[in-house]
């Protein structure tokens, strides 16, 4: 601070350039934040903490922010660095640029800094080149002040703080500001906008379109133009060409058309497929070459891509989010109304789910880590190279994408400990020492035509990067490494390419999604390449820069085979068989599955989809462990096994109905039978915002006699961290179907047996109802009465109403031991109810209600003239020795909410809710009532339970303080005693007790 103040006029002068002041100053500033700015540890490329991006300006253009800084392979912010001559209080196009690349990249905050300023911006908001520069501001500093608030920029700043979440926390106390929308919301509302005006535009000008041709050619012209927009910013491709050809003397799409064509020679790509080519995979797209599109809206759409207009920078976009773009974007599809014109609606499936749901970055890294991860551990390049890794349910690809990077970073980690030290000592490329470190690269696996006849139907590619001669000997180009400027070792993109095409496969139901997904790895593919390295492969080595995918992703329905069309295929239409899709996994992957299958199979098959009849038919004679219903997930969960080969990882999220449900005994059976389980990842939380909860299964596919001393380890996610929680050994899982809590501990499963066989389920001592359900739109005409409201003309709110109207009861006024009703809900009870149920449950003169919404088991009793809603069970007695009291007093227990807690998962669930079938499984200690002892303690537990139900009472009708402490401690003192007495009417061990008590803590 005090060198810069003593310089500053200096500073301030167009001399004075901004590396400079990034060597001088910002670099020693993050060092003293605890960043290791000059990489000292000497980490690889992929695991610096601080990476330091070339400026490259192309016409105005900024390639990419000067610094990124990681905590791992997580990005957490960027600073932008600029001249000191630039006043950042009043520079529009400074603030615009930071922002907008912190916005791309879905970073919430982001720095702007001269050294003698330093800003903090906010960058949920999207940006505008017309925002003033106080936008999104947080904090602004000057130099003079950094000693100051030194303490306050470094617990928001220093690597130990940004470690230990300090940005998240921030930013979650900042309200968000007006014009806040994350990156993918807003690139899905413009990709939205173009698939409409150009449907409507194609459809008219282009008659004789079918729908298909409609679709793929609405998409197809999208994704291209969004590729070679992403390759412009990445410096792939000449930044504003594609802006260029809107002010051309031809029309734009003539254009266009030729910029596809160039596209179509330098990557060899499905996504650029339209002349005939021998060597190619899959058929040209010859339709797009005779489109006819206007100006005007093609137009719109590329101008919306450059700035001014876009906010958007691709160079700095990550793959994932584009993802996620995407995959909201296939849950939409182009259709034709009844009165002929174009329309964009919701696939059904999707309108039945509630929408698309993409699955979150930390589950594919921890499902990629478990499966992928551990098949890498200890191996090498030539071993990895027959690894085949499947999602047979891709969608836009974001588990793929995962895989493909994470077979990318273990391959640059493993030549760069093993190839590097011989380079550095001098050896050279073609050295004895490094060529018997290369036998992947240099024979089969490195070539990529072997490679290709080896995972697919036996076509050699002519065009193949990295051939290999008939020796195995390597040619000129093909080394797998390169150092690039910085000193840092990337991987060449022939081994990019050879990767890709070796180890990664998928399939989906969905042409679109299998097209999304081929451009997402592509672009993977290309991630550090430049103009002049493509074009560099193009002239010395007659190679396209990417490969064709179509013998790695296709399309087809993963659960159907083409013994489906030995039906009678005259029973369906066109359109049926379209949507079938049956799909032979022999005879696309012959070679794969003539090997026993897939290494790993990961994912996130769907959930929900309305299953056809004849698919209904199908299922029913394929799959044969599913004693409910033909759940998709569950349909994937058998045809896996069909997919992987012996000792293959599965690693999928999918909901956790499958482990306690009784409806599938059948499927439990077939997942013990023949996987040993690994691991299971517990979500507290809801992953996906659909009414569905979800875990994640790593299984092997293995014969489970012999692996009775393995234990299944279980791991939860508790806020942002993921860890172990405790392991369950595998003799301890039930092996006939019964259910299965992978939530409690081991010892608390087995005393939970221990329980349920000196016990009754409660659903054999008493009757168990849900409440009514007040209101159903159109039903009924109950008689009008004064205390009527349209809305809900059943219930009414406030004072005591008529005679004919009963006081209503919800669950949130029901607590242990009290009903807190105080003359504020009533209703109309009668037939004209949603579910009015049999007037003899509210008429009974006394019963037990339980509350729906949580997660334990809170009770109370209640007598007429109450009625209870549908968030209420209601508890009455079969038996007629039985008090109430002693049953409400089992139920409020510790005992009770351990055994409910380890028989249900939702335990510690947001949204968790007390079901009916739970209420009626908890463990009752029956009564000998011939025996005088067993008696007594049901007469002591009633005893207690009505000085409860008084102290309770006593409680809230007190007025002081003291009182309501010493009705609180003897309350206190009273739950203790109904505790002890449950714990003798078990027969609990001091042991057995510890582990309830630990369970309540």
């Amino acid at each position: 601070m005090e060198k810069f103040d003593r310089n500053v006029e200096s500073l301030k002068s167009a001399k004075y350039n901004e590396t400079q002041l990034r060597q001088e100053y910002i670099n020693p500033f993050f060092k003293a934040l605890g960043w290791d700015v000059y990489n000292e540890k000497g980490s690889l490329g992929l695991y610096r903490e601080v990476v330091h991006e070339d400026s490259v300006k192309v016409k105005k253009a900024t390639k990419n922010p000067d610094y990124g800084f990681y905590v791992g392979r997580s990005q957490k912010f960027f600073v932008e660095a600029k001249k000191p001559s630039v006043n950042l209080e009043n520079d529009i196009r400074a603030a615009f640029q930071l922002r907008s690349y912190g916005w791309s990249a879905g970073l919430p905050i982001s720095l702007l800094t001269d050294f003698e300023e330093f800003a903090i911006y906010d960058c949920r908001i999207e940006p505008s080149n017309t925002d003033s520069p106080r936008v999104g501001l947080l904090r602004h500093f000057t130099y003079d002040k950094y000693i100051d608030h030194w303490d306050e920029i470094a617990a928001l700043f220093s690597r130990e703080a940004v470690l230990g979440g300090s940005l998240e926390r921030y930013i979650e106390s900042k309200k968000k500001a007006k014009g806040t929308i994350a990156v993918d919301e807003a690139f899905l509302r413009e990709i939205d906008h173009w698939r409409e005006i150009l449907a409507r535009n194609i459809f008219e000008r282009n008659p004789g379109l079918s729908v298909r041709e409609l679709n793929s050619s609405v998409q197809n012209t999208i994704d291209r133009i969004v590729f070679l927009r992403i390759c412009e910013d990445r410096g792939i491709e000449r930044f504003g060409q594609l802006k260029g050809i809107v002010k051309g003397e031809k029309a734009v799409y003539t254009m266009l058309v030729e910029l596809f064509k160039g596209a179509d020679e330098k990557y060899n790509s499905g996504l650029f497929h339209f002349g005939s080519d021998p060597g190619r995979i899959g058929e040209p797209d010859r339709l797009a070459l005779s489109l006819k599109i206007d100006d005007e809206i093609l137009s719109e759409m590329i101008e919306n891509l450059y700035p001014p207009r876009s906010p958007y920078r691709f160079s700095v976009i990550p793959a994932e989010i584009l993802g996620h773009v995407y995959e909201q974007f296939l849950g939409k599809v182009i259709s034709l109304g009844e009165d002929g014109g174009v329309e964009v609606e919701y696939k059904p499936e999707v309108r039945k789910a509630g929408g698309v749901y993409y699955t979150p970055t930390y589950i594919v890294d921890y499902i990629v880590e478990n499966t992928v991860g551990k098949l890498l551990e200890g191996q090498t390049p030539t071993a990895v190279s027959d690894l085949r890794i499947l999602d047979p349910a891709c969608g836009s690809g974001s588990f793929l994408i995962g895989a493909y990077q994470r077979l990318l970073d273990w391959h640059l980690e493993w030549y760069t400990s093993h190839l590097v030290p011989h380079l550095a000592a001098g050896k050279a490329e073609g050295s004895k020492e490094v060529q018997a470190l290369l036998p992947a690269v240099l024979s089969a696996a490195g070539n990529v035509a072997g490679a290709a006849k080896k995972r697919g139907r036996g076509r050699p590619r002519k065009n193949s990067s990295a051939a290999a001669t008939a020796s195995g000997s390597q040619r000129v180009g093909s080394f797998p490494i390169f150092q690039a400027e910085g000193g840092d070792w990337k991987l060449a993109t022939a081994e990019r390419k050879r990767i890709l095409l070796n180890n990664i496969y998928g399939v989906d139901i969905d042409l679109a999604a299998v097209e999304v997904t081929k451009l997402s790895l592509q672009l993977k593919v290309l991630e550090g390449e430049n103009q002049g390295t493509l074009s560099r492969q193009l002239t010395l080595f007659k190679e396209r820069a990417l490969p064709d995918l179509g013998e790695n992703i296709k399309c087809g329905n993963s659960l159907i085979g083409p013994d489906f069309y030995d039906r009678q295929t005259s029973l369906f239409d066109e359109e049926e068989m379209y949507r079938v899709n049956a799909f032979d996994w022999d005879a696309e992957f012959p070679d794969i599955m003539g090997q026993g299958g897939f290494d790993a199979v990961i994912g996130n098959p769907p959930y929900v989809r309305t299953i056809e009849r004849f698919e209904q038919m199908y299922f029913s004679k394929h799959y044969q462990n599913q004693n409910y219903q033909k759940d998709l997930y569950l349909l994937f969960l058998e045809r896996y096994y069909y997919l992987l080969n012996y000792k293959g990882l599965l690693g999928v999220i999918i909901s956790n109905t499958w482990l306690l449900s009784v409806r599938f005994k059948r499927i439990r059976q077939y997942l013990t039978k023949y996987y040993l389980w690994l691991r299971i990842l517990h979500l507290p939380e809801k992953v996906f915002r659909a009414v569905v909860d979800t875990h994640v299964l790593i299984f092997q596919k293995n014969d489970t006699t012999d692996n009775e001393d393995n234990t299944l380890e279980i791991d939860i996610r508790r806020g942002d961290n993921i860890s172990s929680w405790h392991k369950i050994p595998w003799k301890e899982i039930p092996k006939n179907g019964d259910p299965i809590n992978i939530v409690a501990p081991v010892k608390a499963q087995m005393l939970f047996r221990s329980i349920n066989k000196m016990s009754s389920p409660l659903m054999q001592l008493c009757d168990v109802y849900n409440g009514v359900k007040p209101f159903e739109k159109g039903k009924g005409n109950p008689p009008q009465t004064e205390g009527t409201m349209k809305e809900k003309p059943y219930v009414k709110t406030g004072s005591a109403p008529e005679s004919s109207w009963s006081p209503l009861l919800r669950g949130s006024l029901i607590r242990r031991y009290q009903n807190v009703w105080n003359n504020d809900y009533w209703i109309l009870y009668g037939p004209w109810l949603a579910a009015p149920r049999n007037p003899k449950i509210f008429d009974a003169p006394l019963k037990i209600t339980v509350r729906q919404t949580g997660d334990s088991i809170i009770s109370t009793l209640i007598e007429p003239p109450f009625v209870a809603r549908d968030n209420l069970h209601i508890i009455l007695p079969m038996d007629g020795n039985y008090n109430l009291k002693y049953i409400l007093g089992i139920l409020n227990s510790k005992l009770t909410d351990f055994a409910y807690s380890t028989m249900n998962p939702e335990k510690g669930e947001a949204l968790a809710q007390v079901k009916k079938r739970h209420v009626e499984k908890l463990p009752i200690r029956t009564i000998d009532f011939s025996d005088p002892e067993d008696v007594a303690r049901h007469d002591k537990m009633v005893a207690l339970v009505e000085r409860m139900l008084d102290l309770h009472r006593r409680l809230s009708e007190s007025k002081t303080g003291h009182e309501k402490t010493l009705l609180s401690r003897q309350i206190e003192a009273t739950d203790g005693q109904i505790d002890s007495l449950v714990y003798e009417l078990y027969g609990l061990s001091e042991e057995e007790v510890a582990i309830v008590e630990e369970a309540a803590r």
